[in-house]
C-alpha cells in the first residue's frame, strides 16, 4: 500500500529520461569537479603522466558513445515494434521501464556528455597541469563503466524484445502484482461488509479512462478527519465514465467529494502494480496472438498457459488459506477484494476460444486447471471443473476428430 507521492515517484524512478538525467547530471559534475578541485589538490608528478592524451581520448569517448547511443535507440524501437506485433503493444510499457536499458542508455549519454564538457573546458584552458590529471583519472574511471556497460548490452540485445523474454516479463509483472494484493487483499482497507448503511453519498469520477491508482492513504485520512466511512465502488483496472460512482460516504459537501475523487489516480491506460488482473490478460493476450492463423504457434500459447498457472497459484492457494486482515489496515475505508473467477474469466476464456481447434491447447488448459484445483479449496475447485467444463464445451465445437475430443474430456473425470 503506497501513497500518490510514492506511486508518481515510483514510476518516475522507472522512466527512462529520469535515469539518463541522472546519469548526465553526473557525468557533468564529474568533469567540472575535476576543475573546481584543483586549488586544493596537489597531485604526485608520477601521476601526471598520461593526462596530456586526456584530449584525444575524450574526443574518441564523446564520437562513439554518440554512434552508439544512437545506434542503442535504433535497437530499442525495434525491440519495441517486434514485441507489438508478436506479443502484445500492452507489453511495450515493460520493456520502456527495463532497468538494463535504461542504465545502459543513460550510462552512454552521460559519457558522451561528460566528454563533451571536458572538451569544451580544456579548449577554454580552464584546467591546469593538476586540473588535466584529475579529468584524466576521471576518463579512465568513465572508460571503465562504459565497457562493462557494452558488454553486457551486447548479451542483453540477444534477447531484448524476443517472444520468450517478453513473456517472462509479463509474468514477472503480473506475479509481483498478485503478490502484493494477498499482502494486501483490500488494499490496505477493510473488507466491504454484507449490506452498507443506508443514505449514503456518492462521489463520481468526474473523468473518463482507466483507474490506475487509489490512495488508501489519503482516502484514510479523509475518513478519519470527518469520522465519515468511506466505500470504496471500484477497483484499479477499471474503466470508468464521468458519471461512474467511484465511492459512497456520508453527507458531504464538493469540496470533500473532490478530495475523495483526487485519491483515484485515472489515466489512458491500465498499470500493471495495483492491477493484477491486468497481467493476467496481457499474458492471455499473448496466447490469443500465438493462436491466431497468422502467427499458428501452438508452442507459445502452451508456454503462456503455464506461466499463467504459476501466477495464479499463489493466489488459489491464498484464498484456499482465507483472506486475513493486514496488520494495520486504513481505518473506516472498505474495499471489495478480488474474485477468483474473475480472474478466471479473464486468463482461460480468451484461449479457450482461440484454440479451439487445436488439441493440444485443450488438453494443457484440463492440465492447468487440474494443477490449480488442486491448489484451492473446494470453491477454488469448484470453479476449476466449471471452467474445465467450459473448455470441453468449447473444444467440442472446435475439434474435428472425435479422438481429439474425447482426450480433452477425459481430463475433466481427472
Amino acid at each position: 500500500m503506497i501513497g500518490r507521492v510514492q506511486w508518481i515517484w515510483h514510476r518516475l524512478h522507472r522512466s527512462l529520461w529520469y535515469r539518463a538525467t541522472i546519469y548526465s547530471l553526473a557525468g557533468v559534475a564529474t568533469a567540472l569537479i575535476a576543475w573546481l578541485a584543483t586549488p586544493w589538490l596537489e597531485v604526485p608528478s608520477i601521476l601526471k603522466v598520461g593526462a596530456t592524451a586526456v584530449d584525444d581520448i575524450l574526443n574518441i569517448i564523446a564520437s562513439s558513445m554518440l554512434a552508439v547511443t544512437t545506434f542503442s535507440l535504433s535497437a530499442m524501437v525495434t525491440a519495441y515494434g517486434s514485441a507489438t506485433s508478436n506479443v502484445s503493444p500492452r507489453a511495450t510499457l515493460l520493456l520502456i521501464e527495463d532497468r538494463v536499458t535504461q542504465n545502459t542508455l543513460a550510462t552512454f549519454i552521460g559519457a558522451f556528455l561528460f566528454s563533451l564538457v571536458g572538451i569544451v573546458a580544456l579548449a577554454a584552458g580552464i584546467y591546469d597541469a593538476d586540473g588535466r590529471t584529475l579529468l584524466f583519472g576521471a576518463t579512465l574511471v568513465v572508460i571503465v563503466l562504459v565497457v562493462y556497460q557494452l558488454i553486457k548490452w551486447a548479451g542483453y540485445l540477444t534477447r531484448l524484445g524476443r517472444v520468450r523474454d517478453t513473456i517472462a516479463k509479463i509474468e514477472r509483472a503480473a506475479s509481483d502484482a498478485f503478490k502484493t494484493r494477498i499482502d494486501n487483499p483490500h488494499l490496505g482497507g477493510q473488507a466491504t461488509p454484507p449490506s452498507l448503511p443506508q443514505g449514503l453519498s456518492p462521489v463520481r469520477a468526474g473523468k473518463i479512462g482507466y483507474i490506475q491508482h487509489i490512495d488508501m492513504k489519503r482516502l484514510g485520512t479523509l475518513a478519519n478527519d470527518s469520522a465519515q466511512a468511506i466505500y470504496v465502488r471500484e477497483l484499479p483496472g477499471k474503466y470508468v465514465d464521468e458519471t461512474t460512482v467511484l465511492a459512497l460516504t456520508g453527507p458531504l459537501d464538493d469540496e470533500r467529494a473532490d478530495k475523495i475523487a483526487a485519491a483515484f489516480t485515472i489515466g489512458p491506460s491500465r498499470r500493471y502494480e495495483q492491477d493484477p488482473r491486468f497481467g493476467i490478460i496481457v499474458l492471455a493476450e499473448v496466447a490469443s496472438k500465438a493462436l491466431s492463423p497468422g502467427i499458428n504457434d501452438s508452442g507459445t500459447a502452451i508456454d503462456v498457459i503455464g506461466c499463467g498457472v504459476r501466477v495464479l497459484t499463489p493466489w488459489v492457494r491464498h484464498a484456499a488459506d482465507g483472506i486475513d486482515e493486514v496488520d494495520q489496515p486504513v481505518a473506516h475505508v472498505y474495499v471489495d477484494p478480488l474474485r477468483s473467477e474473475d480472474i478466471f474469466d479473464d486468463f482461460f476464456t480468451p484461449i479457450s476460444r482461440d484454440g479451439a481447434s487445436a488439441v493440444e491447447i485443450g488438453i494443457r488448459l484440463q492440465k492447468g486447471l487440474i494443477s490449480l484445483a488442486a491448489a484451492g479449496d473446494d470453491n477454488e475447485r469448484q470453479l476449476a471443473r466449471r471452467y474445465m467444463q467450459r473448455v470441453v464445451q468449447r473444444f467440442d465445437q472446435g475439434l474435428i476428430l472425435e479422438e481429439d475430443k474425447a482426450r480433452v474430456r477425459d481430463l475433466l473425470r481427472t
